[in-house]
């Protein structure tokens, strides 16, 4: 779900324009986006080699995982990996099956079809890739009524590779036909450090440690996000000061574009004060909350609420969403008694 129109939102994991222009700073092998996420590449680089050895055409593969941590990313290294060509997509993209159809039969033997939102795709259009997916092959059909008929197109193997926010949307016979399932998790600050500092010499920034350690730590373990705000601390340095990213440009950039010590925004914020004011710090509905601030639920349910869930500022409960006494400190709040009492104890920071 993107932001609602109007709306400039720095800290999103959504992707933008902006971000499309940049694609240098995107890795292009396993080995330039070890950073991270170890058993993953590492269970990838596996399926990788032994797929190449055996001369065969790559397993489906689903991604899942919030939005920025680098799933295009990674369908891309895959089609660099396997020497092969990648097409791209988005499950709102196919509205009709004749979309699929007609990007299916340009495809090439052991070429990568990257759809992102897969859990988006059109229920006639998802019925397609089944057997595209299985056997190679659709059935499409031409004509309606008794003239209507059936014609086999028979397709080149190839590797779909799945990107979607919400894998419990998938349908079930979608999720059984890809044979490699990877979560991509949020990042540590010092994992990204190591993006930024690879970012910052692709770009030739001049950045200090510190200033590097403090676009980290707001980058809401992101990695697209600590790449957009580096470019928009270098925009600052360049006017305000010398040019170099020092810790203190980097606090006031992003103090000045409302991004805090924990990379919480202006609407983080109102998500939680309405809880807060509006209904006593909760438990209160989700639509409740949306209407609350006129904001759509996909929102805050897939923009806002992933990022306060991994820092322990939100809990949900049977009941709704509840803000804990950690978010109350961090407001510099006085959290209620019996909000107090229901203090999550699972520590849910960054290990």
């Amino acid at each position: 779900m993107d932001d609602q129109p109007g709306r400039e939102r720095i800290v999103t994991g959504h992707a933008r324009e902006e971000d499309e222009l940049n694609v240098a700073l995107r890795p292009q092998t396993l080995e330039e986006y070890d950073v991270g996420q170890r058993q993953l590449i590492d269970n990838l680089r596996i399926s990788i080699d032994a797929a190449r050895q055996r001369k065969d055409v790559l397993d489906h593969i689903l991604f899942h995982g919030p939005p920025g941590l680098g799933k295009t990313t990674l369908a891309h290294i895959i089609a660099n990996e396997m020497d092969s060509e990648i097409h791209r997509t988005s499950g709102p993209a196919l509205e009709r099956a004749s979309d699929l159809v007609g990007i299916l039969t340009t495809l090439g033997r052991g070429d990568v079809l990257f759809i992102d939102e897969i859990h988006r795709l059109p229920r006639i259009v998802e019925e397609y890739l089944y057997s595209a997916m299985e056997d190679f092959r659709i059935d499409f059909v031409v004509d309606k009524g008794p003239y209507a008929k059936s014609i086999p197109l028979h397709l080149e193997p190839f590797t779909l590779v799945g990107a979607t926010t919400r894998a419990g949307l998938l349908t079930g016979p979608m999720r059984e036909r890809f044979g490699i399932f990877h979560h991509i998790d949020f990042y540590t600050p010092q994992q990204l450090e190591k993006i930024a500092h690879r970012a910052a010499g692709l770009l030739e920034i001049e950045m200090t440690a510190e200033g590097c350690s403090e676009l980290a730590e707001r980058a809401r373990g992101t990695a697209r996000i600590v790449n957009r705000l580096l470019r928009r601390v270098r925009d600052y340095a360049q006017v305000k000061g010398d040019g170099k990213i020092t810790c203190e440009i980097a606090r006031e950039a992003l103090g000045a574009m409302g991004v805090d010590a924990t990379g919480l925004d202006e609407l983080d914020r109102k998500y939680i004060l309405a809880i807060i004011h509006y209904y006593n710090g909760g438990p209160a509905g989700l639509n409740a909350v949306a209407a609350t601030l006129a904001e759509d639920e996909g929102t805050l349910e897939e923009v806002v609420e992933p990022y306060l869930l991994k820092l322990g500022f939100v809990i949900r409960t049977s009941r709704g969403r509840q803000v804990t006494p950690r978010a109350y400190e961090h407001l510099k709040l006085e959290a209620p008694q019996d909000t107090k009492a229901a203090d999550p104890s699972i520590r849910m920071d960054f290990e």
